[in-house]
């Protein structure tokens, strides 16, 4: 007879350490992997995914992805369906053709996306627990104010641009298209709405879409094609409201700075609006053609006196123009003669073909030089690029150099 075998009981210490254990640290959430087969359909359904693109053997990476988790979790409860928020990664060296398709530079970056359109501004605030929850749930907080009377329309801040839709109603396809622009675009405008009775005396032909630019006695503009016509909107609105004159400041500046493109700035000082309008048609009228090579922008001169220093020049020579090539900077020599026709325009195109670059260097161009005066080589040193300090910090990112290029 063989003997009997009873199984042994676990210790009764153990069992309650282990319910304790499962009660404190219930089972994390699970981070969305992405891949070519999966990512579309993934953030084509999410209201907002945050996405986490991801080098394993970046330590940056490895320090983020605890609290990429931990963030995951809180927000999770507070917006159980999965469509409202995706919390979601890509590991870059597995999926190297995702990273060129967003144009990864660095690692980690956290993209915003909404209904798979990637949001221009990336994260790239604190690295904590709460700085990232409270961002998605700001992201998630309604970007249309609606107003209740219209007299709120008559104090509004004009300094500020906004978009104003009237509707007839809330429940339609029209204000769910303004809705879903406003989602993408309210960082750079601020976007009203009002509704039936109150809306009524602005919609003499239907609903209807305005655009208040900055400056008291600025005149409305009217926004004329279909308002179900996400694209149409969205493009009008997005020319309206992101300025080709942008401002720069140091919340900005790591943003314009991997853009990659060169800068050509006005300094003016904070209340000097009319050195700054000069400068913005001339840009308009001279340099719309060199949007995709250049950043148009303005900047404080109080704020930005350290910049002004390397070309050695102070607040009080303001208003200045100058170029910072993320190698150099170089100063247009008169700010008077910026009307001058094809004057500024010739200044950013010396910029393409390496003249400033040269001249700084070399001196005059021969042929610049009248016939018969000596050529001379002036070798002089241009000031270092000041604004290529606002790049993003080694310290914070694993930055991809030319061989590491995906």
């Amino acid at each position: 007879m063989r003997p009997a075998i009873f199984p042994l009981l676990p210790d009764p210490g153990c069992l309650l350490l282990l319910l304790v254990s499962w009660l404190f640290n219930p089972a994390r959430s699970e981070i969305t992997s992405l891949d070519s087969g999966n990512i579309d359909d993934i953030l084509n359904n999410a209201d907002v995914a945050l996405v986490n693109f991801y080098a394993d053997w970046c330590r940056f990476s490895q320090m983020l992805h605890p609290i990429f988790e931990e963030a995951s979790n809180v927000i999770k409860e507070e917006y159980p369906d999965k469509n409202q928020v995706v919390f979601a990664r890509v590991d870059c060296d597995q999926h190297s053709d995702i990273a060129q398709r967003y144009r990864i530079s660095k690692y980690p970056t956290l993209k915003l996306f909404r209904n798979g359109m990637m949001m221009k501004r990336e994260y790239r605030g604190q690295r904590s627990v709460t700085a990232i929850a409270d961002y998605i749930r700001q992201q998630k907080s309604n970007p249309v104010r609606e107003v209740k009377d219209l007299e709120e329309i008559s104090s509004l801040d004009r300094s500020r641009r906004s978009i104003i839709g009237y509707f007839e109603q809330k429940d339609s396809d029209n204000y769910r298209t303004f809705e879903r622009v406003a989602n993408i675009l309210h960082d750079d405008c601020v976007f009203l709405s009002a509704f039936g009775a109150i809306s009524k005396a602005e919609r003499f032909s239907g609903d209807n879409v305005i655009y208040k630019p900055p400056g008291e006695n600025a005149p409305d503009m009217v926004y004329l094609g279909s308002l179900t016509n996400f694209d149409l909107i969205y493009a009008w609105t997005q020319d309206k409201c992101v300025p080709l004159v942008r401002e720069i400041t140091f919340e900005n500046g790591e943003e314009l700075t991997e853009e990659g493109l060169p800068f050509l700035i006005l300094f003016h000082m904070k209340d000097d609006l009319e050195s700054l309008e000069k400068f913005q048609q001339e840009v308009a009228r001279q340099l719309i053609g060199e949007k995709g090579t250049i950043n148009f922008l303005h900047a404080d001169c109080d704020k930005f006196r350290h910049p002004l220093l390397h070309i050695q020049k102070t607040p009080a020579d303001c208003p200045v123009i100058a170029i910072d090539s993320f190698r150099h900077m170089y100063v247009f020599p008169d700010f008077s003669d910026l009307s001058v026709p094809g004057k500024l325009k010739q200044f950013v195109l010396d910029l393409h073909s390496g003249k400033l670059h040269r001249e700084f260097h070399h001196g005059p161009d021969p042929t610049d030089i009248a016939p018969g005066q000596p050529i001379q080589d002036l070798a002089s040193s241009p000031p270092e690029s000041s604004f290529q300090k606002l790049a993003p910090s080694e310290h914070r990112y694993t930055l991809l150099r030319e061989k590491d290029e995906l």
